[in-house]
C-alpha cells in the first residue's frame, strides 16, 4: 500500500473548512430547538421526544450516505456531491423551521409542522456533515489525522459560537426578542436565515477548493487490492450487518463511551434553557421575556461552551496518551454539568460551561481518531463512519425516549436533568480504560 502523502496545513483546513458552516446550521438547531417548541407550546415533560428526530434521521442518512459515497465515483469526486446536496436541502429548511409558529396555524398545527421541518432539517444536516469526516478518513495519513480532526473540531466549535451567539447579537442590534404568544421571536427566525447563507457559501468553499482522489489514486494509498477493478472492489461492500460483525473490537469500546456522553448531551440541549432560566431568573414560562432573555443568555452559554473547547481541543495533542486525555476531558465535562444548578448567577454559570467545552471538546476528535485507526486496512471507511454513528444517535434516542420519565423521578425539576448530564459523563470517562488504540500518543 503507497503511503498516503503529508499534506499541508492548508491543505488539512480546505478539507473541513465547509464543516464551519454546516456546524453554525448544526449550532442553531441544537440551542433553539426546545426553545422554538416551548414558544410554540411544547409542554416540558414531553419536550425529550421532539429531541427524537434529529438522532433518528443521523442513523437513518449517514450510513446510507456513507455507503453510497464509497460507491460513487462522479468527476466531481466521491463524497462532496453529498455534502452538497445536503447543504442546499438544509439552507431551504433553515428558512422554514423558525416560521413554524407564523403562519396561523393551532398549537397541535404548528407542532406537527415544526416537527417535519425539523426532520427535514436533520436529514439534510446530517448529510452534510458526514462526508466531511470521510474525506479526512480518505485521504490524510495516520500521523496526521489527529491534527485534521482537531482542525475538524476547531473550525466546528468556531461555527457554533456564531451560531450560539446569533440571537443574543440580533437582540442586542434592535431586532425584537418577544413576539406574540406561540409565535417565535425575529431574533431567532433572522438568526436562522442568516446562518443559512454562511452554510452554503463555506460548502461552496470547500468543494471548489478540494480535488478528491480518482479510483486508482483511493486504491494505491487505501490498499484496495486483489480485484479485478477498483470500482468493484468498492462496490462490493458487503451488507451493513456484515460489517458490524467484523468491525474491530474499538468500534464498539469507542461506542460504549459514545453511549453516556451523547445521552448526556442530549439532555443538556433539551432542558438547559429551562434549566438556566429555572436557577438564575426563576421562570420557565416561555412567555415571560424573562425567559426569552434566558435563552439569549443560554446561546452565549453555548458559545463560551465552544470556547472552552477551542482551547481544550489546544491542550489536547500534550498529552502524550490519548486515552488519559479523553478520560480526563469527559471528566472535567460531567463536573462542568453538576455545577449548572448551584450558579444562581448568569455570569456564574460561565465556569461550568467552561468546563462542558472540555468535554465536548475531546467527544469531538477523540472517538474518530481512535476508530479511523482501528480501521486502517479494513476498507469501506465511508461505510463504517456512517455506522459508527449509530454510536452519536441511538444513545439520544434511548435518552430521549426517556427523558420524561426522569424528569418526573427527579422531582419535575429541568434543572436536575443536568446532574443526570453530568453523572452520565463520568461514567462515560470510567469507560474509557477498556479501549486498546493502535496509537496510544495524540
Amino acid at each position: 500500500m503507497k503511503q498516503k502523502p503529508d499534506l499541508s496545513f492548508w491543505k488539512l483546513w480546505n478539507l473541513s473548512f465547509g464543516f464551519f458552516g454546516v456546524q453554525i446550521a448544526y449550532a442553531l438547531q441544537s440551542a433553539n430547538i426546545s426553545r422554538i417548541f416551548r414558544t410554540l407550546g411544547a409542554d416540558p415533560h414531553s419536550l425529550s421526544f421532539f429531541w427524537i428526530l434529529p438522532p433518528l434521521m443521523g442513523i437513518l442518512v449517514q450510513p446510507i450516505v456513507g455507503t453510497l459515497s464509497d460507491k460513487t465515483w462522479t468527476r466531481f469526486g466521491r463524497r462532496i456531491p453529498y455534502l452538497f446536496v445536503g447543504a442546499a436541502a438544509a439552507v431551504a429548511v433553515m428558512c422554514l423551521l423558525p416560521n413554524a409558529g407564523s403562519f396561523g396555524m393551532a398549537v397541535g398545527t404548528a407542532l406537527i409542522f415544526g416537527l417535519i421541518a425539523l426532520m427535514l432539517l436533520d436529514t439534510s444536516i446530517n448529510m452534510a456533515m458526514q462526508p466531511f469526516k470521510m474525506l479526512v478518513g480518505d485521504m490524510v495519513n495516520e500521523k496526521q489525522k489527529a491534527a485534521a480532526y482537531s482542525i475538524q473540531s476547531f473550525l466546528c466549535n468556531a461555527g457554533s459560537v456564531v451560531g450560539f451567539l446569533f440571537p443574543f447579537v440580533f437582540t442586542w442590534i434592535g431586532l425584537k426578542n418577544v413576539a406574540a404568544e406561540g409565535v417565535v421571536p425575529d431574533s431567532v427566525i433572522w438568526s436562522f436565515y442568516c446562518g443559512a447563507a454562511i452554510l452554503i457559501l463555506c460548502v461552496l468553499y470547500t468543494t471548489l477548493k478540494v480535488k478528491e482522489w480518482n479510483p486508482q489514486e483511493y486504491a494505491a494509498y487505501n490498499g484496495v487490492s486483489g480485484q479485478e477493478s477498483v470500482v468493484s472492489s468498492l462496490e462490493n461492500s458487503g451488507n451493513w450487518i456484515t460489517l458490524l460483525k467484523n468491525a474491530p473490537s474499538t468500534f464498539w469500546k469507542v461506542g460504549l463511551v459514545q453511549f453516556f456522553c451523547w445521552a448526556g448531551m442530549l439532555y443538556m440541549w433539551t432542558y438547559v434553557v429551562d434549566a438556566v432560566s429555572e436557577t438564575v431568573w426563576g421562570t420557565i414560562d416561555p412567555a415571560t421575556s424573562d425567559y426569552q432573555e434566558a435563552a439569549n443568555w443560554t446561546g452565549v452559554l453555548y458559545a463560551i461552551q465552544a470556547m472552552g473547547s477551542l482551547a481544550w481541543a489546544a491542550i489536547l495533542p500534550r498529552f502524550k496518551n490519548t486515552k488519559l486525555a479523553y478520560s480526563v476531558s469527559l471528566i472535567i465535562g460531567g463536573v462542568g454539568f453538576l455545577l449548572i444548578p448551584f450558579c444562581p448567577d448568569k455570569y456564574l454559570q460561565i465556569v461550568p460551561f467552561l468546563l462542558i467545552g472540555c468535554g465536548w471538546a475531546a467527544m469531538l476528535a477523540m472517538p474518530f481518531t481512535f476508530v479511523t485507526n482501528a480501521l486502517q486496512g479494513y476498507g469501506h471507511m465511508g461505510a463504517y463512519l456512517g455506522l459508527f454513528n449509530g454510536t452519536i444517535c441511538i444513545p439520544q434516542i434511548v435518552a430521549a425516549i426517556c427523558g420524561g420519565t426522569i424528569l418526573s423521578l427527579v422531582g419535575h425539576h429541568q434543572s436536575t436533568m443536568m446532574i443526570v448530564a453530568g453523572v452520565s459523563f463520568l461514567i462515560g470517562s470510567l469507560c474509557v480504560v477498556i479501549i486498546k488504540d493502535k496509537k496510544s500518543v495524540v
